[in-house]
């Protein structure tokens, strides 16, 4: 019938816009990886006993970077050369590792896998995205602009530290979890010998004229998180190999604590050394016995 055959019509024009939506998609796949070239993945994981302040930072860097990889918590302390086996295995040329110390003390390892370099810090002054909410905000996967301050191009050490950073941190172009914009900016600050860490919304912020003309200027909204970086050394190879470079200002969160108790005893001591010092003194000046002290006396 009529009915039946216009039925039959509608379906194949059905089938026919679907089969070129999906030759649309396979066309536009194929541009994709075709442009996706670069194709660095980043590891994040930690060791044991890491606190829960240090781990809700590690899950933010693992938010910020679209093309990072997880793995579950690493014993070997010991073996720090394994992580290029664990690298491997996840298809990982970057890595960031979390060691903690004692559940005091954070170091994070940022290197190249299995070639090197690796350099190794001491994190301070922590503070994550859920501690510090800041009125910033982004999407998430979007890609980063990366931003380093002058004295990187100052000393060849710097001057590492800003490639390994590039090549960590930065999100390859056309990667499949990323967007396809740019809307925040990871700015690196070198100042008292230590790395400021920082993040930042790229947002709009309308501006009204004198004329009534409304007008947008890009602004700059910190989102978190931050976090300071203490350089300790950079090895040749893949967490593994000769020191390059050893900070010589570099002082051990042991070292640090021990001088401070040491000069909590250097107090009592000498509240104690002025106490008898004070004793010797009254003891010498004497005065003597008055001869009127008795004179009103029954």
């Amino acid at each position: 019938t009529f009915a039946s055959m216009g039925k039959r019509k509608r379906e194949d024009n059905t089938t026919t816009v679907t089969v070129e939506a999906e030759e649309d998609d396979e066309r536009r796949l194929a541009r994709i990886r075709s442009r996706y070239r670069n194709k660095q993945h980043t590891l994040i994981f930690s060791s044991r006993g890491i606190s829960y302040r240090n781990r809700h930072l590690m899950n933010d860097l693992r938010d910020l970077l679209p093309h990072a990889k997880t793995e579950v918590k690493f014993d070997a302390k010991d073996k720090l050369y394994e992580i290029n086996e664990i690298a491997d295995y996840k298809n990982c040329t970057n890595v960031l590792f979390f060691e903690s110390r004692k559940r005091k003390d954070l170091y994070l390892w940022v290197g190249k896998s299995p070639t090197g370099p690796t350099a190794k810090f001491h994190i301070t002054n922590v503070h994550t995205m859920d501690e510090l909410k800041f009125t910033g905000n982004t999407l998430k996967g979007s890609r980063p602009i990366l931003s380093f301050d002058s004295s990187f191009d100052t000393e060849p050490h710097l001057k590492l530290l800003k490639d390994i950073f590039s090549q960590v941190f930065a999100t390859p172009n056309m990667h499949p979890k990323s967007k396809p914009f740019i809307d925040h900016v990871l700015s690196f600050y070198f100042v008292d010998g230590r790395i400021w860490f920082r993040n930042y919304q790229i947002a709009d912020e309308y501006v009204k004229e004198k004329q009534g003309k409304d007008k947008t200027e890009l602004v700059l909204i910190e989102v978190g998180p931050r976090f300071v970086l203490n350089p300790i050394k950079i090895l040749s190879g893949g967490f593994s190999g000769a020191p390059i470079y050893e900070n010589p200002n570099f002082v051990s969160p042991n070292l640090a604590r021990s001088l401070q108790r040491k000069s909590k005893n250097h107090v009592y001591s000498n509240r104690k050394a002025a106490e008898a010092e004070r004793d010797a003194r009254a003891a010498v000046n004497v005065l003597p016995p008055d001869e009127l002290d008795g004179l009103f006396k029954d």
